[in-house]
């Protein structure tokens, strides 16, 4: 047997290792039935974490994953023994459908690729985005009739849509989002939680013509940049034309990190915001003191990079936000090698995972962690506290983009409108990312 790293040891001189706690019966009645109670198996971890500490392990049918919670353990994984993790499982369908994507590649695939697309999405990109951003805003909402009734969670997910392929492909998406609708959402499922969990090779085929669909069209985008490259000599301005350009990267290398921007790039920020606006409706305060800020920085003017920086309720507002209800609840590894972290094994080929969603809840480190009080934010977190976005070298490229556009959106939607929240009665729903459901209905009114 490969004897197993000891350098994160908290007692080198340990011989034997601490049995990883699991749930007994009773534990599991409790936490199935406050599962039953709120609808979502979110706060059943909160259940197991509270009575088994920051680590556990799961006993389910063939998922038998070591969960974990808290600052340290977060630390531990995306810092400080990030190097004998490995991020894709090759049989989940979310490696399955991203291939070698930026988010599930490893090694010196993902720290090329990182590099290339890195300036795309960097923090001084972003300026040229804002008008971007505000405008796919303006033409979602202009479709709004008065004193009608919208799923804000449908409507934030179109313009979160037609701003990642506007912004970094430089597609206009507005006449193709209804063709290419339900082969989205398909591929959305194809990859959320599901029986493939306990059947990892469970048949699938009723995914298989979405994911056709959209590779296809990925794929002609691609034929086209490269030919117009070609023709007009210019220069790449975007994040397609970076890929296209540099050497060595194939027409399935691009697909596979577009696939994966218009995933990450639209479906958390669809989390992020379809929350927001839920809070807004729920918390009229918030909603009064979003809509002041936004009247006194931008007036009548739409949003820039220079107004962003002085809508500061906002900014805790959205971080808020995202402590309540990070769109990337989870983070899961698989160990490469024997570890041992807190006096715990780690077998090579286990699953570990850390709940972002307990560790944003913990007492230990936030006041009054089921209320919502975006001014708690006034004060720094405590580090690998919260992490919406993850953390450490691995933390998401597009992390900056994600709040300047949710800020953008925000903003832009508060100028313009005013929202009543029609039905408060919503949870927590583990799709790709985390969503509420069955929706946010809100009723919209001109300012």
């Amino acid at each position: 047997m490969k004897t197993p790293q000891r350098g994160w040891m908290r007692n080198s001189a340990m011989s034997t290792y601490a049995k990883i706690p699991t749930p007994s019966g009773r534990l599991a009645l409790k936490a199935l039935q406050t599962i039953v109670r709120t609808r979502s198996p979110l706060p059943a971890l909160e259940v197991f974490h509270g009575e088994l500490g920051k680590v556990f392990r799961a006993n389910l049918p063939s998922f038998k994953p070591i969960m974990t919670a808290g600052a340290e353990w977060a630390r531990w994984l995306l810092v400080e023994a990030r190097e004998s993790f490995l991020w894709k499982a090759p049989k989940d369908p979310i490696a399955r459908l991203l291939r070698d994507g930026l988010l599930v590649a490893d090694g010196e695939t993902h720290d090329v690729m990182r590099r290339l697309m890195n300036p795309a999405l960097h923090r001084s990109a972003l300026t040229g985005y804002v008008e971007a951003m505000w405008r796919a805003t303006d033409r979602i909402a202009d479709q709004w009739q008065p004193d009608q009734t919208y799923d804000m969670l449908t409507e934030v997910r179109k313009i979160a849509l037609l701003i990642v392929m506007e912004t970094l492909f430089s597609v206009d998406f507005m006449p193709q989002i209804e063709r290419y609708w339900s082969a989205i959402l398909h591929m959305l499922r194809y990859i959320s939680p599901g029986i493939w969990i306990f059947w990892a090779d469970v048949p699938r085929p009723n995914y298989r013509r979405a994911l056709r669909r959209i590779d296809e069209y990925l794929h002609q985008i691609i034929r086209l940049r490269r030919q117009n490259l070609a023709q007009t000599g210019g220069q790449p301005n975007d994040l397609l034309g970076i890929l296209v350009s540099a050497e060595g990267v194939s027409d399935d290398m691009v697909r596979d990190q577009m696939l994966t921007m218009i995933i990450a790039g639209h479906d958390t920020s669809t989390g992020l915001l379809s929350w927001a606006m839920y809070l807004i409706g729920a918390h009229p305060e918030a909603a009064c003191r979003i809509r002041d800020e936004v009247d006194a920085v931008l007036g009548d003017s739409p949003p820039t990079m220079e107004h962003l920086a002085h809508l500061k309720y906002l900014d805790r507002f959205i971080d808020e936000t995202l402590r309540l209800y990070p769109p990337a609840h989870l983070g899961s590894r698989i160990a490469a090698q024997d570890l041992t972290h807190d006096g715990y094994l780690i077998r090579k080929g286990e699953r570990v995972t850390y709940s972002i969603y307990v560790t944003h809840r913990m007492a230990e480190y936030w006041r009054n962690p089921a209320e919502f009080e975006p001014d708690r934010f006034l004060e720094k977190p405590v580090p690998y506290s919260f992490l919406p976005f993850g953390g450490g070298p691995r933390n998401c490229i597009g992390a900056a983009f994600a709040q300047v556009e949710a800020k953008v959106i925000l903003a832009r939607l508060a100028q313009r409108f005013t929202f009543t929240l029609l039905q408060h009665d919503v949870h927590m729903h583990m799709a790709v990312t985390l969503e509420p459901r069955p929706g946010v209905f809100m009723r919209v009114k001109r300012r």
